[in-house]
């Protein structure tokens, strides 16, 4: 293994057999002057393949237990999820962990007003956001409160979404954010965020999200039975359009007829059994 340049003195740009670069961690990498060969590979005790090289610089400065807690917690998502992640996860997830480590220090602790979305609309990533909370403990010895599970499990989401960026993510539990605050609002129920039934309807909101960012809303010529509906459930129906109005103007998103009549069969789902 070859080593090329060093990031500190535990951490260095390595190239391996197949000339493949790679970052390594391991006791004294980047003590010796570059490059060098390194033959006596029982000291490296991490490799990270397809770094983007700007993570290098902060990997400079991160405590290496955050990182190391970083990398066990991507390879679990990954087992988990049975899905390869971002090569850079490790990276910003540790960023993350150091920076939530120092505001534990100080005292200041962030609301996670997205828990029952991000609950509902990812549940396999947020378990794994609070299984890390235990991983981070063991690592590092730092106890993080429970919110922060959320923002772990929105890391790993955005490291699931190939070619996407955290605010894509934010932006699926933004908009169930908001169609849950006007369903309540305009047909006067509360919807119980821990029920299953919610968890449905957050699921059908998460893919009415990718449909409509993608463009790739249903065509389906569902006019007939929109028309229908409407006239039997006015209350839905308006609610239904209040929904879609509010995604165009906040999101830029068109909903056509069919996917109000998506909106409406869910929105309908969602509050009989709540009032049943």
């Amino acid at each position: 293994m070859k080593l090329l340049r060093k990031i500190n003195n535990n951490a260095a740009v390595a190239q391996d057999n197949r000339g493949r670069e790679m970052v390594v961690l391991g006791r004294g990498v980047g003590f010796h002057p570059m490059p060098y060969e390194l033959t006596d590979l029982s000291v490296v005790y991490r490799t990270f393949y397809d770094v983007d090289p700007q993570y290098y610089e902060i990997l400079s400065n991160l405590p290496e237990e955050a990182l190391l807690a970083a990398a066990d917690i991507t390879e679990q998502a990954e087992i988990t999820l049975h899905t390869e992640l971002n090569p850079n996860l490790p990276f910003t997830l540790a960023d993350h962990i150091a920076f939530a480590q120092q505001r534990e220090k100080q005292g200041i602790r962030l609301a996670a007003p997205l828990h029952y979305d991000v609950q509902h609309l990812y549940p396999r990533e947020y378990e794994l956001g609070l299984q890390a909370l235990e991983t981070v403990r063991l690592r590092t010895g730092s106890s993080l409160p429970r919110s922060e599970a959320v923002s772990i499990a929105l890391h790993i989401v955005n490291a699931e979404l190939e070619g996407s960026d955290l605010s894509s993510t934010l932006t699926a539990v933004e908009v169930l954010d908001e169609v849950t605050a006007s369903v309540e609002q305009e047909l006067g129920i509360v919807l119980d965020r821990e029920s299953y039934n919610y968890a449905r309807f957050a699921m059908h909101i998460q893919f009415l999200v990718r449909r409509l960012s993608t463009g790739a809303a249903m065509e389906q010529g569902s006019g007939k039975m929109l028309d229908e509906l409407s006239r039997e459930y006015p209350a839905v129906y308006h609610c239904a359009c209040t929904v879609a109005q509010n995604i165009e103007q906040r999101h830029g998103w068109h909903c056509n007829r069919d996917e109000v009549l998506y909106l409406m069969l869910h929105i309908y789902r969602v509050q009989s059994r709540e009032n049943g």
